[in-house]
């Protein structure tokens, strides 16, 4: 990873507190993003505040190089259960000389922002990454907080310009202070993995003379892990050695286990479950295709899709489910193929199909997949959009 310093002229980089609920070991895309995000900062000068949780000490010693406060963030039986992290926040701030707090949830983390910036003069931006969006107005009541918030906040980040879109449909009054900052793959995805490793890998898993399509997501209604399970009897018709891998973890995985013992699949899934994101690269490069078939459920749809940017990065072809922000992860017949597996299901599979006999078209895609996430997709040229708020010429 490269570290982004601010190191313009005449520049520097204020003193930034990060705050999130979410954060390594846990595994997901807000951790995995809040990590590279910080990471990406200044350490000398940026703070992460995040939960305690099982097995923190030994991740946070071996993985990171800012300063990480691990915190137990909100009361238990004590209404209203942010007032913990309120207490918190204060003392990082005055112990840390905090200049910026950049909060990674609207509710209920946006309180204590809010009640800092009315007694300390200490102003915030809100990061939002989806869920978020649909749940922080879900109420009239939360509506109603969300908006007292958005009143005070510098500005709001979103992942996608689709999750952006959402937003300004329920509260287009704020649409001035709405912008997009895309996530990033780690920068070692760009680099070939071990031939070695992932030879070793294929032993592991069986998989001589196989070709495998791999899906990376959380077990979850939207994500299309049962939609694939379906397909997958007829794929093997006409291509009998595929083999598919599934990383991932969620409340649907004992329904994805029945799928797949219902369609006969026992012997072609290689489920992994999940592992840490460190150790993830070597599948995307073991691939020949990568597929998640992402699709709207009850009113929630992804907000980009941090997988696929990390899939492009290591060049793999791609098909994915159209959902929300998926579209701006994958440019549709350029850097990948985007299905609709609600209304075209089996169209999705002859698609998977397509890209495992087509090498060149499959190389095609991966290679500009590759070379778009090399070009815009890097921190040095995202970081930009927060350089209004993050830097001072003090």
């Amino acid at each position: 990873m490269i570290q982004y310093l601010y190191n313009k002229k005449n520049m520097r980089q204020k003193r930034v507190l990060m705050i999130s609920l979410e954060f390594p070991p846990q595994i997901g895309g807000i951790a995995t993003f809040l990590h590279q995000l910080t990471n990406a900062l200044d350490h000398q000068r940026t703070v992460l505040l995040a939960p305690e949780m099982e097995g923190d000490k030994e991740w946070d010693t071996t993985h990171v190089t800012y300063p990480v406060i691990r915190k137990k963030m909100l009361y238990d039986f004590f209404w209203p259960k942010w007032l913990k992290l309120f207490f918190e926040v204060r003392k990082i701030v005055k112990k840390e000389n905090i200049e910026l707090i950049v909060l990674h949830h609207v509710l209920p983390v946006g309180y204590a922002a809010w009640m800092i910036k009315k007694l300390y003069g200490v102003p915030f931006i809100i990061f939002s990454h989806g869920t978020d969006v649909v749940a922080s107005t879900s109420t009239s009541w939360k509506r109603r907080m969300v908006t007292m918030l958005l009143k005070e906040t510098e500005q709001v980040i979103f992942n996608s310009h689709n999750l952006l879109g959402r937003l300004d449909k329920k509260l287009p009054s704020f649409h001035d202070k709405y912008s997009v900052l895309y996530p990033c793959p780690d920068a070692e995805f760009f680099t070939p993995e071990n031939k070695e490793a992932v030879e070793d890998l294929r032993i592991k898993l069986a998989l001589e003379g196989k070709k495998v399509v791999l899906t990376v997501g959380r077990i979850d209604n939207g994500k299309g892990f049962r939609h694939m399970a379906q397909i997958f009897p007829k794929l093997l018709e006409k291509e009998p050695d595929l083999v598919w891998i599934i990383i991932g973890d969620g409340p649907l995985q004992k329904e994805m286990y029945d799928t797949i013992r219902k369609n006969n699949l026992q012997n072609i899934v290689r489920y992994v479950g999940e592992i840490p994101h460190d150790q993830i690269k070597k599948y995307y490069y073991l691939c020949d295709v990568f597929a998640m078939f992402s699709h709207p459920w009850n009113g929630l749809e992804e907000g980009l899709g941090l997988v696929f940017l990390e899939a492009a990065a290591c060049g793999a072809p791609i098909v994915a489910g159209r959902s929300g922000g998926v579209v701006e992860a994958v440019l549709d017949g350029e850097t990948g193929i985007i299905v609709d597996v609600l209304e075209k299901t089996e169209e999705a599979g002859d698609t998977i199909l397509k890209l495992i006999e087509d090498k060149e078209l499959a190389q095609k895609l991966g290679n500009a997949g590759q070379e778009r996430m090399k070009k815009s997709f890097i921190w040095e040229y995202q970081l930009k959009v927060l350089d209004k708020w993050l830097l001072s010429d003090d």
